[in-house]
C-alpha cells in the first residue's frame, strides 16, 4: 500500500452549512462526515453514513475544507474515531488555525486527541439503546474546552443524565448540553424540567432540523 493510500479516510460528505447544535450553533461551518459507526442508536439521524462513502486523501480533504473559506470545521460521522486516521486529520485542521470540533459518541477513547480541538461527546442514554457502549473513562479526559451532550428520549433519560452529572461532579467543569430526541420528547417538557431543577446545563434544539427538516447536506 502506498503512502497516499495509507493517508486517507472514507468520507460520506463534506458540506457547508450552519452549525445546528453545540456552543457554535448558528455559525457557518464546514462539516466533514466520516463513514462508518459501531453503534446503532435508536434515534440516529445519519444512518446513511453507516456504509458507502468515498476515499479521500488527507490532502484532498484539507483542500475541500479550505475552498469553503469558513473559520469553523466540524469532524463528525457516523463515528469519526472509528477510522484511525481521523486523529491525524484533526491535527492537520488545527494546524490551519481553524476552530475545530469533533463530534463523537464517546464509545471510542478520546485519548491523544489534539488538545486544540473541542470534543463534543454524546454520552448515550438508556433510551438510545446503546448505553452499554459508553466508555466512561472518557469523561475524565474531557477538559473545559469540551462539551458533554445528552440526547434525551424520556424522563428516565433525564433522571439518568442528572445522576451522571452528580456522580462525576461535572457542573462547572465543562459545558453540558441537553437535547431532545426529535419526535420522542417534547422540547417544552425538557425546558420545564431544567428550570424546575435549576440545572446548570444548556438546553438546545437542532437548528438544522428546524430550518431544513434534516435534509442530508444541511
Amino acid at each position: 500500500m502506498s503512502q497516499s493510500q495509507r493517508d486517507r479516510l472514507r468520507i460520506t460528505e463534506i458540506f457547508y452549512s450552519l452549525q445546528g447544535e453545540s456552543l457554535s450553533s448558528g455559525l457557518p461551518t464546514v462539516f466533514v462526515r466520516l463513514t462508518g459507526c459501531p453503534l446503532r442508536c435508536s434515534y440516529c439521524d445519519t444512518e446513511y453514513a453507516f456504509q458507502g462513502g468515498e476515499w479521500f486523501t488527507l490532502e484532498e480533504i484539507l483542500k475541500k475544507v479550505s475552498d469553503f473559506g469558513a473559520d469553523y470545521v466540524c469532524v463528525t460521522g457516523g463515528e469519526p474515531l472509528a477510522q484511525k486516521k481521523s486523529k491525524e486529520l484533526i491535527r492537520l485542521l488545527c494546524d490551519q488555525d481553524l476552530n475545530v470540533s469533533l463530534e463523537t459518541s464517546g464509545a471510542i477513547s478520546i485519548e491523544n486527541i489534539d488538545p486544540r480541538v473541542s470534543v463534543v461527546m454524546d454520552l448515550k442514554t438508556p433510551g438510545s439503546g446503546e448505553m452499554s457502549k459508553n466508555l466512561l473513562s472518557n469523561i475524565e479526559l474531557l477538559t473545559d474546552r469540551d462539551q458533554l451532550k445528552f440526547v434525551l428520549c424520556s424522563r428516565e433519560d433525564y433522571d439518568w443524565a442528572k445522576k451522571v452529572i452528580s456522580e462525576y461532579d461535572l457542573t462547572g467543569r465543562l459545558e453540558i448540553l441537553f437535547s431532545v430526541s426529535f419526535g420522542q420528547l417534547s422540547p417544552q417538557k425538557l425546558a420545564d424540567w431544567i428550570l424546575e431543577d435549576k440545572l446548570k446545563v444548556r438546553f438546545q434544539m437542532q437548528l438544522h432540523k428546524l430550518l431544513w427538516d434534516d435534509e442530508p447536506g444541511h
